[in-house]
């Protein structure tokens, strides 16, 4: 009989970083070592109290259980209320917006609405593993672009004029920036939609750290005739503390909602309706809320500083979002040494920053999404392996 072999499309792609990984760490606690997590950035807060009344009280009507493929209204007007009222960009709930099973799955869909085999995406270096691995399974050809700190880990521009576009069709950025923190400004999202209108490249800006220290709230798409050429991500995993809900949305002309609703409409059946009405109250949020998470965040993050320092390591004070990025000392080979030696030694899960890409070979990232108390436990961990 014939030996069955997978798809060709996953020779090029491997177990994602953090599954694989934290596979490892269950292991260790399981063998007594209680491991203290800094790695994945999964928000530990929970949604606002009136968040999760609506869920359970919507969901315990024996009417909500149906099929819900086309979304709710109230999901579609609220993401375009929060556009208008945050980024001051005005979006047509029903020809601009489409709701997500999270931002993550939109990089499939867009990826599988856009590219054919062969068709070149500009992916970041470091940058979210997600783009690689998506555009490796949809068979795309990968073009890597530098990012780095003495350009406040912006693109550049005069790089990206010198290198072979004419098989570009799709280009990921993300800001503000994960992993590193760097900052969006108005200046860099013009230059971004001028750069693609001029080359014909869709520029995908994913955008879910807005609100996490930081009172900047910048869209690409607030950018005029941005929606021309752009599609920009958001969720609501990180700005509401909703990571296991599985609520994102993309944001684009007309013409690509409606390209891209074609993949989406045949991949899944929609969300459950007590869930949407749920995150359409949440979006209503006023600025207290957000205040609020950041205050939590900011105690957090002096301790990660402090890990950081302890490490050796030097970082940008202005970088914003749930992480911390820090460039690793010289003493050490790279940050895989880094990782592996406060893990083994301090029991401590610390993210390496090649995950990203080798430009993040000498930095390690700190998820600030972990209690003080435990903060401080892997801080005093730490400082007695150093």
């Amino acid at each position: 009989m014939k030996e069955i072999q997978p798809a060709k499309r996953l020779n090029n792609v491997s177990e994602y970083y953090f599954s694989k990984k934290l596979k490892e760490v269950a292991d260790l606690n399981a063998a007594g070592k209680k491991i203290i997590s800094l790695g994945i950035g999964s928000p530990d807060l929970p949604p606002s109290a009136e968040t999760i009344e609506a869920l359970a009280t919507d969901a315990a009507r024996p009417d909500a259980h149906g099929y819900c493929t086309n979304g709710i209204s109230d999901l579609y007007n609220g993401f375009a209320d929060w556009y208008k009222r945050w980024f001051n960009v005005e979006l047509d709930p029903k020809t601009e917006i489409l709701p997500l099973i999270g931002s993550k799955e939109g990089i499939m869909h867009i990826s599988m609405a856009f590219l054919n085999p062969g068709d070149g995406v500009l992916v970041p270096n470091p940058g979210y593993p997600t783009y690689t691995s998506v555009s490796n399974l949809v068979q795309a050809e990968i073009v890597t672009y530098d990012l780095d700190s003495t350009n406040g880990w912006h693109p550049d521009f005069e790089a990206l004029e010198k290198m072979d576009l004419s098989n570009v069709k799709l280009m990921w950025v993300n800001y503000p920036n994960m992993p590193t923190g760097g900052r969006a400004t108005r200046a860099l999202f013009e230059k971004l939609v001028a750069f693609g209108k001029k080359h014909h490249i869709v520029i995908c800006n994913d955008n879910p750290y807005s609100f996490i220290l930081s009172t900047e709230y910048l869209s690409i798409l607030s950018v005029p005739d941005a929606k021309d050429i752009c599609i920009e991500l958001n969720s609501m995993s990180k700005s509401h503390n909703m990571p296991g809900w599985r609520i994102g949305m993309l944001a684009t002309n007309k013409t690509f909602k409606e390209w891209i609703s074609k993949v989406k409409t045949n991949v899944d059946s929609g969300q459950f309706r007590p869930m949407l009405k749920a995150a359409a109250l949440a979006l209503k949020a006023g600025p207290e809320w957000y205040a609020g998470m950041n205050e939590v965040y900011a105690h957090r993050r002096v301790i990660a500083e402090e890990i950081l320092k302890t490490l050796g390591c030097t970082w940008d004070p202005k970088q914003s979002g749930m992480f911390l990025w820090g460039r690793i000392p010289d003493t050490f080979v790279d940050a895989g040494q880094v990782a592996d030696k406060v893990l083994y030694e301090a029991n401590v899960f610390i993210t390496p920053g090649f995950i990203f890409g080798s430009n993040g070979n000498r930095y390690i990232r700190l998820s600030l999404c972990c209690t003080e108390k435990n903060l401080s436990e892997a801080l005093q961990r730490i400082k007695k392996i150093i």
